[in-house]
C-alpha cells in the first residue's frame, strides 16, 4: 500500500523519469532496431488519441450547467491570444531574426491549451473544476482557429496558397480539439447512463496523462539527442519555456486572486496540455521547436508536484 500510494503522489514526477529511462533503454537493446520506424508511426498515431480521449473525458465529468464563463477567463484568452499574435507577427515582418527558434518555442508555450487533466488537480487543490473546465473549452476554440490562421503565414508550405495551408492545418488541429467536446455532448443525449458512467472515472484522465507525458517526454529526449542544433539554443528552449510557465501561472494566480479564483486561473494559464504542444511543434514547426513544450512539461509538472504536496501537507 505504502508503494501504491507513494506512486500516485508522485505520479508527475516518475512518468517524466519513465519517459527518459524508456527512451535510453529502448535505443539501447540492438534487437529491437527493426521496430523502430514500427514505433514512430505507433507514436504518431497513440498520442493524437490518447489527446482526444483525455479531452472526452474531461468534457463528460462537466455538466453542461456548470460551464459558466467568468470574468478571468476574458484576461487569460487575451493573453494567450495577443502574445501569441505578436509573437507570430514578429516572425512574419522578420523571416531571418535572428533567435527565431526561441519566439517559435515561446509562442508554443503561450498558445497551448489547459491541460485536460488541469480539472482533477485543481479539484485536488480545492478550485473550482467548472471554471477551468469551461476555460479549457475556450481556449481549445480559440486554438482551433488561431493556430490555423497565423502558423501558414508563419511557416508557409512550399507550393501551397494560404488557403490550403489553412485548410490543411486547420483539418488536423479543428477534430482533435472539438470533437471530444461535440462528442461528449452527443452522448450525453443518445446514451445518458454511458455518460454518467464514464462521468464517474474521475481520476482516468489524469493517468491518462500521465500516460501520455511518458511518451512525449520520451519523444523529446530523442529530438534532442538527434537534434543539430547548438547547446545553447537547446538551453535558451529551456530558459524560455521556463520563463513562460512561471509568468503564466504568476498572471494566471494574480488575475484568478481578483476574483476570488486564483487555484482555478493559475492552473487554466500555467498547466499546459504538453503532449499537444509537442505534436503541434512536431507537425507545424520543427522537431527542434517541440523540445521547448518538452521543457515546458518539465516546469509545470514540477510546479504541480510541488502544489500537490503541500495540499497533502496541509491536509495532514
Amino acid at each position: 500500500m505504502d508503494i501504491l500510494r507513494f506512486c500516485k503522489n508522485w505520479t508527475l514526477p516518475i512518468a517524466m523519469c519513465m519517459g527518459v529511462l524508456l527512451y535510453f533503454v529502448y535505443v539501447n537493446i540492438p534487437a529491437l532496431a527493426f521496430t523502430r520506424p514500427f514505433a514512430n508511426r505507433a507514436v504518431d498515431i497513440v498520442q493524437p488519441v490518447l489527446i482526444f480521449l483525455m479531452l472526452f473525458l474531461t468534457f463528460c465529468k462537466v455538466g453542461l450547467h456548470d460551464l459558466r464563463p467568468c470574468r478571468w477567463h476574458l484576461w487569460l484568452i487575451l493573453i494567450q491570444g495577443v502574445s501569441f499574435t505578436l509573437m507570430g507577427v514578429l516572425l512574419i515582418v522578420l523571416p531571418d531574426f535572428p533567435a527565431r527558434i526561441l519566439v517559435e518555442g515561446a509562442m508554443l508555450c503561450m498558445i497551448c491549451p489547459t491541460a485536460t487533466a488541469a480539472a482533477v488537480v485543481t479539484r485536488k487543490l480545492g478550485g473550482d473544476a467548472g471554471h477551468i473546465t469551461t476555460y479549457t473549452i475556450l481556449i481549445n476554440l480559440l486554438t482551433s482557429f488561431l493556430v490555423p490562421f497565423m502558423l501558414p503565414m508563419v511557416h508557409p508550405h512550399p507550393g501551397m496558397s494560404f488557403g490550403s495551408s489553412f485548410v490543411l492545418t486547420l483539418g488536423k488541429v479543428f477534430p482533435l480539439l472539438l470533437c471530444p467536446f461535440v462528442a461528449a455532448i452527443l452522448l450525453r443525449y443518445l446514451c445518458p447512463k454511458l455518460h454518467a458512467r464514464i462521468g464517474e472515472l474521475q481520476d482516468l484522465t489524469f493517468y491518462l496523462w500521465a500516460l501520455a507525458l511518458t511518451i512525449a517526454i520520451a519523444v523529446t529526449v530523442k529530438s534532442i539527442v538527434h537534434s543539430d542544433v547548438s547547446f545553447w539554443y537547446q538551453a535558451g528552449l529551456a530558459g524560455i519555456s521556463l520563463v513562460c510557465c512561471a509568468l503564466q501561472f504568476f498572471l494566471g494566480k494574480r488575475i484568478g486572486r481578483l476574483y476570488g479564483d486564483s487555484i482555478s486561473a493559475g492552473q487554466a494559464l500555467g498547466q499546459k496540455n504538453t503532449a499537444l504542444a509537442i505534436w503541434m511543434g512536431y507537425t507545424f514547426f520543427t522537431p527542434v521547436t517541440a523540445v521547448a513544450a518538452g521543457f515546458y512539461s518539465v516546469w509545470h509538472n514540477v510546479v504541480n508536484s510541488y502544489q500537490l504536496y503541500q495540499q497533502r501537507k496541509k491536509s495532514a
